[in-house]
């Protein structure tokens, strides 16, 4: 605890500005081994983010003795996609004990769930890894960058089987058109060719070969408007045609992007009254028919503006977050993001599930802690060299 006391207390001074050189800041962070730098001699409490800190601790009460932590508050389910973010803010507070308890629940199971499923780890499990469902592709993608940042930042192999066999199994789901397909659902089917997903993986397979070129030609012609410029999430819909986190993703993803592309996601963006504490909060839809806050996206949002050294904008959403917070109600003196502001629709015209605008939930938390933390989990997979031609985005 006061080791990450410390963080949180050196991250009040580091965060005044959103132009800093975050990945010099984080290497400060996780390797101080010999004592921390000279602190300013006053109450140390009075210079860390208090909020950020019960938010810290809410997730790091909510990790079950299988390594797992359930998705939110009030819910035994447990999701592929927030463990792996869990794992990621671990490593960025220098808490790898408790990210290797995220990686050996799944490294323990190769033999009885991946190579039963002929690759892939479900997406949805209960918290006693009961009742498995469907294999997205883009949520073991994010085990991969989750992995391939503890390798980067521990120097340890511990779980080199496991990102090869992860990388090994996202490169077949490549289709000749250069796309991936998104997985198996519970039925047996094949799940279909998603941006955010096929994006994902984009970055969390190491390097720049022909995989990495088949997918951006397959997004060039397939997944990007000439006109606006901007990723397509769903090209035969046209209500839904775009969704907001094409845009911060896809920002932090790919070098080079243009930083239009988060001026644009302006088209999501409205104001809400939050159902749990009563406040208006402003942020970012998942699509465009702006009927709730997302909160997760519009973290994400505020960390793809601190990227972009688009300070002011970041802020603002950022103080929207703050706003935002609620209490747990199993923890005391500990906080988190729900899901959403209110209840509404998800991508698409999919009602929310029941208490997703009244509970914490893991997603959002994370990332507004990636935010505090200046943390980005993709940094690592973005610097690719990709050459100029293949950068569509730029022509």
């Amino acid at each position: 605890m006061l080791k990450k006391l410390l963080i949180f207390t050196l991250l009040g001074f580091l965060v005044v500005s959103c132009t800093l050189d975050t990945t010099k800041e984080y290497d400060a962070l996780i390797y101080i081994e010999n004592g921390l730098p000279d602190l300013p001699q006053n109450n140390l409490e009075e210079n860390f983010d208090s909020q950020a800190l019960q938010i810290s601790q809410w997730i790091d009460n909510m990790q079950l003795a299988n390594g797992l932590l359930t998705s939110s508050e009030k819910t035994d389910y447990v999701s592929l996609y927030d463990n792996s973010l869990a794992a990621l803010a671990f490593m960025a507070e220098g808490e790898i004990e408790k990210a290797e308890g995220v990686f050996d629940y799944f490294n323990e199971r190769i033999n009885s769930e991946f190579f039963e499923n002929n690759g892939g780890f479900y997406q949805l499990r209960n918290s006693d890894g009961s009742n498995g469902r469907r294999i997205w592709m883009g949520d073991n993608a994010w085990l991969l960058i989750a992995l391939n940042n503890y390798h980067q930042i521990t120097g340890n192999t511990k779980y080199n089987e496991l990102v090869v066999l992860l990388e090994n199994w996202i490169r077949s789901l490549q289709d000749e058109d250069g796309g991936l397909w998104g997985g198996i659902n519970e039925d047996g089917t094949q799940i279909h060719k998603i941006t955010e997903g096929i994006i994902t993986a984009f970055n969390a397979v190491k390097g720049y070969d022909d995989f990495h070129k088949g997918i951006l030609n397959y997004l060039k012609q397939e997944r990007w408007n000439t006109n606006d410029k901007l990723l397509v999430a769903w090209p035969e819909n046209e209500t839904h045609y775009y969704a907001m986190d094409l845009h911060s993703l896809g920002y932090l993803i790919f070098e080079n992007f243009p930083e239009e592309v988060l001026i644009k996601a302006e088209r999501y963006k409205n104001t809400q009254v939050a159902s749990y504490n009563g406040k208006e909060i402003s942020g970012y839809c998942f699509d465009e028919d702006k009927d709730v806050i997302w909160l997760e996206g519009t973290a994400q949002m505020a960390l793809a503006f601190k990227e972009a050294n688009m300070a002011n904008e970041a802020n603002g959403i950022l103080q929207q977050l703050k706003n935002a917070q609620m209490n747990n109600s199993t923890q005391l003196n500990s906080i988190g993001l729900p899901y959403v502001t209110n209840a509404g629709t998800s991508y698409g015209s999919s009602l929310l599930w029941e208490n997703a605008s009244s509970t914490p939930a893991i997603s959002s938390s994370i990332w507004y802690l990636f935010n505090v933390l200046n943390f980005s989990p993709l940094d690592l997979g973005r610097q690719k060299n990709i050459p100029t031609e293949d950068m569509f985005w730029n022509f």
